[in-house]
């Protein structure tokens, strides 16, 4: 919310955002893409073999099978082995929105320290 109301506080177009964006030093723009690609391989990564998502029902442990297109009956112990693999989506969504919302405010930075440097002139 933070890194939105100072885009917002910025007063600059999507275009203004992006130059100031490629104005970053050459690591930080590195390490965001990086940390972004991560995120979206994490996101859709394949969990441990077709099983992905899992839950308690009744006492009972499921999990999602692919080829089945069924949620099908595992062992406690398939299942605390799944568990992990299925939290992973939500993680590396979280990190992507992350991602960008510092992309986002070093952005907004920039297009200020920008706009006081042409003030203090």
């Amino acid at each position: 919310m933070s890194a939105f109301v100072r885009v917002l506080l910025a007063r600059s177009d999507r275009s203004e955002l992006w130059q100031a964006f490629r104005c970053l030093p050459g690591r930080a723009q590195a390490g965001l893409a990086a940390l972004a690609v991560v995120g979206v391989l994490l996101a859709f990564g394949t969990g441990a073999g077709d099983s992905r998502d899992v839950e308690v029902r009744d006492g009972s442990y499921f999990a999602y099978d692919a080829q089945a297109h069924r949620m099908v009956e595992v062992a406690r112990s398939e299942y605390q082995a799944l568990l992990p693999s299925s939290r992973r989506m939500f993680l590396a969504i979280a990190g992507v929105l992350l991602v960008g919302a510092s992309c986002g405010v070093l952005a907004a930075g920039e297009v200020r320290r920008a706009d006081g440097g042409v003030a203090a002139r």
